[in-house]
């Protein structure tokens, strides 16, 4: 890929809007308290280290908006951008973590949770992806 080809655009505002998902995804009006328990974590586990959790988590939609738009292309449409995020949201993601969390054995519950984030965000990446590109 061409570094002008970039779509800088569309990857900060994925990346945002990735961001954004989950912070909605995984507040109490949302998933907080089933994730919490599931995972056996308390309000206090993750004071102090909110900088490291929300600053890695930034990065690391970044490098995945970055990855997503390459297998995007430059030239795809809406559509398009859709049915890739979809396709990485359900068939690398979801279906990784699957595979780990039956080895973990970790609740279907949990998995349902961090799946389902995944293949939105990605979904959503995707769109906009496809949109700016």
């Amino acid at each position: 890929m061409d570094i002008a080809a970039i779509n800088i655009l569309g990857i900060a505002i994925a990346t945002i809007i990735a961001f954004v998902i989950g912070g909605a995804w995984y507040s109490p009006l949302l998933f907080a308290k089933p994730w919490m328990r599931e995972n056996g974590f308390t309000d206090e586990d993750h004071q102090g280290a909110l900088l490291r959790i929300f600053g890695g988590s930034f990065v690391l939609l970044l490098i995945a908006g970055y990855v997503l738009s390459v297998i995007i292309g430059d030239d795809a449409t809406v559509w398009e951008g859709l049915r890739l995020g979809l396709a990485v949201g359900v068939a690398f993601v979801a279906a990784g973590m699957g595979v780990t969390y039956l080895f973990e054995r970790k609740s279907p519950t949990l998995f349902f949770i961090n799946a389902g984030y995944h293949m939105v965000t990605f979904t959503l990446m995707g769109v906009i992806l496809g949109a700016t590109g």
